[in-house]
């Protein structure tokens, strides 16, 4: 698409979302004919009205293989903007992505939440997230309220969805896999433990679908 095409379209059709368009598109190739669950964010609440969420929505799609694929939409350019066209990386350059072993999108939504900070994290320190990172917790379990083990997180590259090339630039899906505090100590440890944590993760799960009933420690 040229700039002009772009500038065309956007000016004939309010609303037009090619990132939310490209993002959706993404999915509906690994889930086809698949409606997700979808959960918006009160327009009030939104950053870009004075608000607190950096996030516009997420969608939570049902693997049928036992888990939740979460994504996000709001770290990359969703909406038309001119000056965005033709950018080697859209906005931060990824959306967020979890997969959760859970049967039901409901069981799945403190980890809207948790998302919804790393989000605010971005955007309010300018410090992005890419695979091989590691978010430590402050000790206790991610989902509030439950006695799992799984308290940090550590960054991949999404295990399914494809990194896509949009007309606002680079997309690529950065997946959240929850670790234990055993497992995050010996990466404090020894960096050179995280790729080895990833290693021994996959030969059991080689989605890294996030189970937080578990106990095993792969480290």
């Amino acid at each position: 698409m040229t700039r002009e095409e772009y500038v065309a379209r956007m000016n004939s059709e309010d609303d037009w979302a090619p990132g939310w368009d490209a993002v959706e598109e993404e999915f509906n190739r690994l889930y086809p004919g698949r409606e997700p669950s979808h959960y918006g964010t009160e327009i009030h609440a939104r950053a870009i009205f004075g608000g607190d969420n950096y996030l516009d929505g997420y969608s939570i799609y049902d693997s049928g293989k036992g888990y939740q694929h979460i994504v996000t939409f709001g770290m990359s350019e969703l909406y038309t903007d001119e000056d965005a066209f033709g950018g080697e990386y859209s906005r931060w350059g990824y959306e967020m992505t979890i997969k959760l072993k859970e049967d039901r999108a409901e069981d799945c939504l403190w980890a809207l939440d948790m998302l919804s900070n790393l989000a605010r994290y971005t955007y309010t320190t300018e410090r992005f997230f890419e695979a091989g990172a590691c978010v430590p917790g402050n000790g206790t379990p991610l989902h509030i309220g439950t006695d799992s083990l799984i308290t940090a997180l550590i960054a991949v590259n999404d295990t399914s969805a494809q990194t896509l090339d949009t007309v606002h630039g680079k997309v690529e899906f950065i997946q959240f896999v929850g670790i234990t505090e055993t497992e995050l100590n010996k990466i404090r440890e020894d960096f050179d433990n995280l790729p080895i944590l990833i290693e021994n993760m996959k030969k059991e799960n080689p989605e890294l679908i996030t189970d937080m009933k578990r106990k095993k420690s792969y480290l």
